[in-house]
């Protein structure tokens, strides 16, 4: 109550709101309280449907078997009936269509009411924990076996129990690798999905890919190992803890660490490859030569031993075959980005198991660096859930300071805990996670000033923001900073991201207020996307006390449109979203 008392200083007594002082926009109820105004783009029939379908998240026995229900329906009513039900409820709730074309009336709406899109090709394979388990396992183990090495970190190696990837998660996608060819068709779909938001949002959309979803999950786990034992090899000759960039270290030092192994040419032609730049050493390997060029990666990763000056290496064996595989899976993600950076379209490119993350964001600063040139392409994603993350971005902004390029980021709470904080206690190594819901919070909110302290601060940035939360004091905490910085809502800086069908009474008053607001927009086939279908509603369970307000405000325009004889409202926008 007391950061809306300072956010709304300037109000009448007793109105807590914020204007955004552009002529043709909304004031915020930063009380996110009012339902006329948070449901004024929807029709009194997709308010009933709303909350049907909260009430129906509400019984944990048929959320609970919400897939076994959904399979013997659609047994006794027969595909095409089923498909109408699911449509006229949880598929019409929280996904918005089968293809592109489909997609467009809600797409348009949206944007009517000054919201934009992000969209998602939910599609999802419905597969059995036994075959998720026996597809993980197969294709996270070398050919080479998985054999122990020295300084070998457990956490970057598959483990049986934790094999299915979806254990314990209710609100992220799942990819489990079969072959190339597989990957090869989820590029193709990605790529559909850049051709929809181009030609539907008139360049103010993006869009979500996982990194998981276009190459063998093996390479993913060989390559964060190799990060993380990169780090530790730093910090051995930098003292201390942290990440390679704070150490500010130059080759210098580092010859006179190595000392009269710093003579040998397998040592001089190893230093010789290091990115560093007048602050000092910026990355052990060069990243570039290695996401561009054929390099063998077993002789890429390689460090001198700071004993025998001998070279060893920090990857796990690897076979040609699996080299070739994780050039494929670099040439995908880098052709998906290509082409979203010539139809001026954004990619998001989503956060995942802390076993595969250092290799995701390592790749996804890389593609920053060749693509966030003057211009926002790539955004990163971080889970603030992870104890380090704040550390990960001080880290990773600073490589955007020194290399000079845009740095993009959506900022989560995070999709993974339950599974991280179980899968470490049975593995045996440090738990990743914030030890509670408060600390996970402070975290999230820690993250979120350092960045936006640095947009108008003594070290200004090219930073942009999303901040991807159901949370309202999130949201409101968000919004002072951005008056405590003095950054407005048309600067691009800032913008806010909600789920398609939930949280609608925190979008649509803040993209009507003329801030820049995201809805995460699933499509696919009805039968093909009821994986994601299954979730949603077993995340609404989970959301019962947020979700209790939004069935109250449902109900309250619903009876004031009944009264005021407004029960067959049509909405018409007329905002234009930032």
């Amino acid at each position: 109550m007391a950061l809306l008392r300072r956010l709304a200083v300037n109000a009448p007594r007793g109105i807590r709101v914020l204007s955004t002082s552009s002529q043709g926009k909304d004031d915020l109820d930063l009380t996110f309280s009012n339902p006329k105004d948070a449901f004024k783009s929807k029709k009194t029939s997709e308010l009933i449907r709303a909350y049907f379908v909260y009430q129906i998240c509400s019984i944990n026995w048929i959320v609970e078997n919400n897939d076994m229900l959904m399979k013997r329906l659609r047994q006794v009513v027969g595909q095409r009936l089923f498909e109408m039900i699911m449509k006229a409820t949880f598929y019409g709730q929280f996904v918005a269509g089968e293809d592109q074309n489909k997609i467009r009336p809600t797409i348009e709406r949206l944007r009517s009411f000054g919201v934009k899109s992000i969209l998602d090709y939910s599609v999802e394979e419905d597969l059995s924990q036994e075959e998720a388990e026996k597809r993980e396992v197969s294709a996270s183990i070398s050919v080479c076996g998985d054999t122990a090495e020295e300084g070998q970190l457990k956490q970057y190696h598959v483990e049986q129990r934790f094999a299915d990837r979806r254990y314990k998660v209710t609100s992220a996608r799942t990819y489990f690798y079969l072959n190339e060819a597989s990957c090869e068709k989820n590029m193709e779909a990605f790529l559909k999905s850049i051709d929809a938001v181009a030609g539907i949002t008139e360049s103010t959309g993006l869009m979500a890919v996982k990194l998981t979803a276009l190459g063998r999950p093996q390479l993913l786990l060989q390559l964060s190992e190799v990060i993380m034992r990169a780090r530790n090899y730093m910090q051995q000759i930098a003292g201390g803890t942290g990440n390679v960039l704070t150490h500010h270290k130059t080759i210098e030092d580092f010859q006179r660490y190595l000392g009269e192994h710093s003579s040998k040419p397998e040592v001089q032609d190893f230093m010789k490859k290091i990115t560093s730049d007048k602050e000092g050493i910026v990355h052990l390997f060069p990243w570039s030569n290695i996401l561009d060029k054929d390099m063998n990666l077993s002789d890429s990763f390689r460090v001198p031993d700071p004993k025998t000056g001998q070279m060893r290496r920090l990857i796990s064996q690897i076979s040609p075959k699996e080299e070739e595989m994780f050039r494929n899976m670099l040439r995908r993600i880098n052709h998906i980005i290509q082409v979203a950076a010539e139809a001026d379209v954004r990619i998001m490119i989503d956060a995942e198991q802390t076993y595969f993350q250092p290799a995701i964001s390592r790749i996804c600063l890389e593609m920053m660096r060749r693509y966030n040139k003057g211009r926002f392409v790539v955004f990163n994603t971080y889970q603030t859930y992870l104890k380090n993350t704040y550390n990960e971005i001080v880290t990773d902004l600073e490589q955007a300071e020194r290399q000079n390029f845009f740095w993009g980021a959506k900022l989560v709470r995070g999709a993974y805990i339950e599974q991280e904080r179980a899968r470490a206690a049975a593995m045996g190594y440090e738990d990743p996670s914030c030890e509670s819901v408060e600390a996970t919070t402070a975290s999230f909110h820690k993250c979120l000033k350092e960045i936006l302290g640095r947009v108008k601060g003594d070290r200004q940035q090219n930073l942009g923001i999303m901040v991807a939360s159901h949370n309202e004091d999130t949201i409101r905490y968000a919004i002072q900073l951005m008056r405590d910085y003095n950054i407005q809502p048309d600067e691009k800086v800032v913008c806010f991201g909600q789920l398609l069908g939930m949280c609608d009474h925190i979008t649509f008053p803040l993209g009507q207020a003329g801030y820049s607001a995201y809805k995460y927009v699933p499509y696919g086939p009805v039968l093909e996307v009821l994986p994601y279908l299954s979730r949603r509603a077993n995340e609404n369970r989970g959301f019962l006390v947020k979700i209790k307000k939004e069935k109250g405000l449902l109900l309250k325009e619903i009876f004031r449109r009944i009264v005021t004889g407004k029960a067959f409202y049509k909405p018409v926008g007329n905002y234009t979203p930032v």
